[in-house]
């Protein structure tokens, strides 16, 4: 009896023991170590959901935070980890010029000609531009840090393709490299260092605030966008770039080459917003990875929302970037919501406006996706920005879009194309433009369906977007990279893309036969001539 109990124990123990060991092998010997290379505000809210999957499946994620961060946060109990490093530069000198940068470009640029809009929005760009080179600088040419990168041996690095700097530390950590991309201006560096073709016939540039369904003008439009993006305007001062990226690797490099050697892109939006075009085997799409069920509201704010009885209520946010609004646009804003039936929840941190109407809650912080998900939500005022676009999409919510900088004009014109949001002008609005547009996109059933549909279209995928982004990451991690995936494009210069060599040299050879021809047919005349001439004489 006592032998009997024995072997039952020490199978017991044995089948504890191989239970371990497999746990061990899938739960942690199968994970890996990220180095996370991040950006600020929206871009960070969104790749910090991804990080917290990377961090629920069992792997280390190290995230570079500089001394200047300023929305870098995660909660207490989370296990992402930070590698703070020190950068010659101040947090408040690093925000007076990005937040100076941010004001003139909401403000000042839309009041420009078409010429000086994009000029003077280069100049500012670069101005930003040359800080996050500062802040690169002080990563790759920290000696200590560096070293401390390389013991860590990390499988790969997680970067966000809007700063610079990621390529460059994943080339000299010789690990491979996954971007987090939004945009780029003009698409540029989409085509150059993701490979991806634009056909300008059908795929409208970024800024053009076009739709895929363009008339004989507005394609000479998109093309003109295109020469411009190609070969004047950039995202950023490329000469500085291609000198300090040649430094630091020794050898005469690129920061589109550099940037080109990425594994993998994962780009934030998905085709229920965007329009169709060509993609590549190693870019995938993940727009609303960051979406999820609407849960309770506080008790406060949801016995407001159901003071709002049939007429239900309406969400105004322009975004965590922008809090503070000029007097008059504010009392412009404030006098248009207190005229329509609907409670409002006004995102806003500013001075209280003298026309606020008493249907109008302002709030420093919302709970965004909870009130887009609460069945008496029937409008949604936004800015345009990808994050909060795709919690409406993801709960059918319509549209006022209000769009201030960068993407978020397209990203309305994207939604009013789908018929799901209406576009106001934030320099020219006035309070009566304001009540017509909520009133339209709640009081036209057209505009709940077209949001809904969209809605559908983004539920309905065969993996969630957020395990998509995960898997690429682990599968970029499981093959040392994913280069079988990368076009070939990479290799050929300009002129062989464009198959201008070839062109040239099918050119040639016509022109050389047309020439050889011509030659034969001339002597043969001449030959013919010559001869008849000398058969008169005779």
């Amino acid at each position: 009896k006592g032998k009997a109990i024995f072997t039952k124990m020490s199978m017991k123990l044995t089948a504890f023991l191989l239970l371990l060991q497999l746990n061990s092998y899938f739960g942690y010997g199968s994970c890996g170590k990220v180095l996370v290379w991040p950006m600020e505000f929206s871009h960070w809210i969104n790749i910090k959901t991804i990080l917290d999957a990377l961090v629920q499946k069992g792997h280390e994620v190290t995230v570079l935070r500089p001394s200047t961060s300023i929305t870098f946060y995660v909660e207490k109990e989370s296990a992402i980890k930070f590698e703070d490093y020190p950068v010659s530069l101040s947090a408040s000198g690093w925000e007076y010029v990005f937040t100076e940068g941010l004001m003139k470009m909401i403000y000042e640029l839309p009041k420009e000609s078409i010429w000086t809009y994009f000029s003077t929005m280069q100049k500012l760009v670069w101005e930003e531009t040359d800080l996050l080179k500062i802040i690169c600088e002080d990563v790759v040419r920290n000696k200590e840090l560096m070293s401390k990168l390389r013991k860590s041996r990390f499988d790969v690095i997680l970067a966000d393709a809007i700063f610079p700097g990621g390529d460059l530390i994943a080339e000299l950590l010789n690990i491979p490299l996954v971007y987090t991309h939004c945009f780029f201006p003009g698409n540029t560096y989409e085509k150059y260092s993701g490979g991806l073709s634009y056909p300008p016939s059908y795929v409208p540039v970024v800024f053009s605030e076009l739709s895929d369904q363009m008339t004989f003008m507005e394609r000479v439009k998109n093309m003109i966008y295109v020469l411009y993006f190609d070969f004047w305007f950039q995202m950023f001062n490329e000469k500085k770039w291609n000198q300090f990226y040649s430094e630091v690797l020794g050898r005469p490099t690129t920061l589109t080459e550099t940037m080109g050697k990425a594994d993998v892109w994962l780009v934030r939006t998905y085709w229920d917003l965007e329009f169709p075009h060509p993609t590549l085997p190693n870019f995938d799409f993940i727009g609303g990875l960051h979406c999820k069920p609407a849960k309770p509201l506080p008790k406060e704010l949801e016995d407001f929302v159901q003071s709002s009885g049939e007429h239900g209520i309406v969400i105004f946010s322009l975004g965590s970037m922008v809090m503070n609004l000029t007097e008059d646009i504010a009392n412009a804003i404030a006098s248009g919501l207190a005229q329509i039936p609907q409670k409002v929840v006004w995102r806003y941190d500013g001075k209280k406006p003298a026309t606020l109407g008493p249907n109008t809650l302002l709030y420093k912080w919302i709970p965004q996706n909870d009130l887009l998900g609460h069945p008496k939500t029937k409008a949604f005022v936004t800015h345009g920005g990808t994050n909060g676009i795709y919690e409406a999409i993801h709960h059918g919510i319509p549209m006022v879009g209000i769009p201030l900088f960068g993407d978020q004009a397209d990203n309305i014109v994207h939604l009013k194309a789908k018929g799901a949001a209406v576009r106001l002008n934030f320099i020219t609005m006035s309070s009566t433009d304001l009540v017509n547009a909520v009133n339209t996109v709640i009081n036209d059933p057209s505009y709940k369906e077209n949001a809904m549909r969209l809605s559908r279209i983004h539920h309905d995928q065969p993996v969630k977007p957020l395990d998509r982004a995960v898997f690429w990451i682990e599968f970029v991690m499981r093959h040392k990279g994913a280069k079988h995936l990368r076009v070939a494009a990479h290799d050929l210069s300009w002129f062989q893309y464009h198959s201008l060599d070839v062109i040239g040299f099918l050119l040639a050879s016509v022109a050389t036969v047309i020439f050889i021809v011509t030659k034969c047919c001339l002597f043969c005349c001449h030959k013919f001539a010559k001869t008849g001439k000398k058969k008169k004489r005779e």
